[in-house]
């Protein structure tokens, strides 16, 4: 494969988005630059997936999503990975515990846009995340009261750190997440999908 898994030295702390990237585009960097300053880390990781379990159609072939996001990437801390392609994990509990293993000397952080902490209570073990992984929510325009009252956000007020206090996050114990708010860039691939300006070719059928 062209793609393959990425360094990381002991005892860095790596930010961990996850995504489709269908396509990458600025908004994907903007929150990603954001996260590495709020939250005081090493590294950002963008975890690429073969495929989102929550939606019924595929998107567009990952090596070609893979060469879009490292043509978007000048940033020398933030780089794209096919992890998940590699560790043959399908959801976010699985990849994390596969991450966990491959790396033992690192520490990671998992980010997520506003929008996700909304519905992070349909996720497939979303207790378990919380629990065993620090998360940072960048909040997006328009989802910023949904996911405050969220059923996450609810279960797990007690382990919330202040957004004055992000920088905390990167060595807090679990479970710890912080809530913060970003001028966000409006951009996302569903809209850049609808322009027709992103050839990245027929979706596939999800399984």
């Amino acid at each position: 494969m062209r793609h393959h898994l990425p360094h990381a030295a002991p005892n860095e702390t790596i930010g961990l988005l996850g995504g489709s990237f269908d396509p990458p585009h600025e908004g994907h960097l903007h929150i990603s630059e954001e996260a590495l300053k709020r939250f005081n880390l090493d590294r950002i990781w963008w975890l690429v997936t073969p495929g989102n379990p929550l939606k019924s159609r595929g998107p567009a072939p990952l090596d070609h999503r893979l060469d879009a996001c490292e043509k978007l990437l000048q940033h020398p801390r933030i780089e794209a990975t096919d992890f998940e392609r590699h560790s043959g994990t399908r959801y976010t509990a699985q990849t994390l515990q596969a991450l966990f293993k491959t790396y033992p000397r690192t520490r990671f952080i998992w980010l997520m846009g506003a929008d996700n902490l909304a519905d992070f209570h349909r996720w497939d073990s979303w207790k378990w995340i919380m629990e065993n992984v620090p998360v940072g929510v960048l909040a997006r325009p328009g989802q910023r009261t949904a996911a405050r009252i969220s059923p996450a956000a609810k279960r797990f007020e007690f382990a919330r750190i202040s957004g004055k206090e992000s920088h905390r996050l990167a060595h807090a114990d679990s479970p710890a997440w912080c809530f913060i708010n970003v001028p966000m860039s409006k951009a996302s691939s569903t809209a850049i999908r609808a322009t027709g300006a992103w050839k990245g070719g027929a979706g596939t059928q999800s399984g």
